[in-house]
């Protein structure tokens, strides 16, 4: 199955020592080969790479790793093609706008005879059970309100199509607005909490070791959620099956069953 990472902060901060273990993922610590992703929110704006080539070897992969882009939200994907081609196009993860924001989702799973009627609002360009569900989705999120809703509307509805999807097959997830980071588990997602006070953390995928200390203010406060613990000496938290999380700037705001 593919791999998900999200980041989601309190201060704009870069992903780079995350990423380089999360990078091997993709054909040299595991099979993901199939392409991968990485979408940055940079104010209301959203900065995206993808690559159809395995990320431990992509060049694009090279260049994220060694540019600094400072961020409060961001989604990466590793994919192993289960449907759809491996293709540009069908390559996580996916941007739509809604209320002048965009939106950024990303999926680890495989859905079951998923047709949902579409109303042509938010139609998928590839050809993944993934990007048929971000487009359900979105179609949800703009019929369901005629202006922006308050955060805890969105949770609701979020965890509402959460359960409904995932009476299809698997659906792990991650979608952010930039706002906020929104994660549901079906069988395999971690989360971790760095603040204050900060120590070393070791890569699992990579002999490589960060210092936090030199790094950060006693302020500062990052969530990284990953399909699988991307550090050997930190104690990460496995979210349980159906439940979903709702992570803004560092912390949990939220935690609970997808029928909430």
């Amino acid at each position: 199955m593919c791999q998900l990472l999200g980041m989601n902060c309190n201060v704009p901060t870069d992903i780079c020592f995350s990423f380089e273990g999360f990078s091997q993922r993709g054909g040299k610590t595991d099979e993901h080969g199939d392409g991968w992703g990485i979408s940055f929110f940079e104010g209301k704006g959203c900065r995206t790479f993808m690559d159809i080539n395995p990320s431990a070897d992509s060049v694009v992969s090279n260049l994220v790793k060694r540019y600094p882009i400072k961020s409060l939200n961001v989604i990466a994907h590793i994919r192993k093609a289960s449907v759809g081609e491996i293709k540009l196009e069908n390559t996580h993860p996916f941007v739509r706008e809604l209320w002048g924001e965009y939106w950024v989702f990303a999926h680890n799973g495989d859905l079951i005879n998923f047709y949902p009627k579409l109303s042509g609002c938010y139609l998928p360009v590839g050809d993944t059970d993934s990007e048929l569900a971000f487009c359900a989705i979105m179609e949800t999120l703009k019929s369901g309100f005629s202006a922006k809703p308050d955060l805890s509307q969105l949770y609701a509805l979020l965890c509402s199509q959460a359960r409904r999807i995932s009476g299809y097959g698997s659906f792990n997830f991650l979608i952010s607005n930039g706002e906020f980071m929104f994660a549901h588990c079906s069988s395999d997602l971690h989360y971790l909490i760095r603040s204050h006070p900060f120590s070393e953390a070791q890569l699992k995928d990579l002999d490589m070791t960060v210092d936090f200390r030199t790094l950060t203010s006693e302020n500062d406060r990052v969530a990284v959620i990953a399909t699988q613990p991307l550090t050997v000496n930190e104690a990460w938290t496995k979210i349980a099956a159906g439940e979903c999380c709702l992570f803004s700037e560092g912390k949990i705001l939220a935690k609970s069953a997808a029928s909430c």
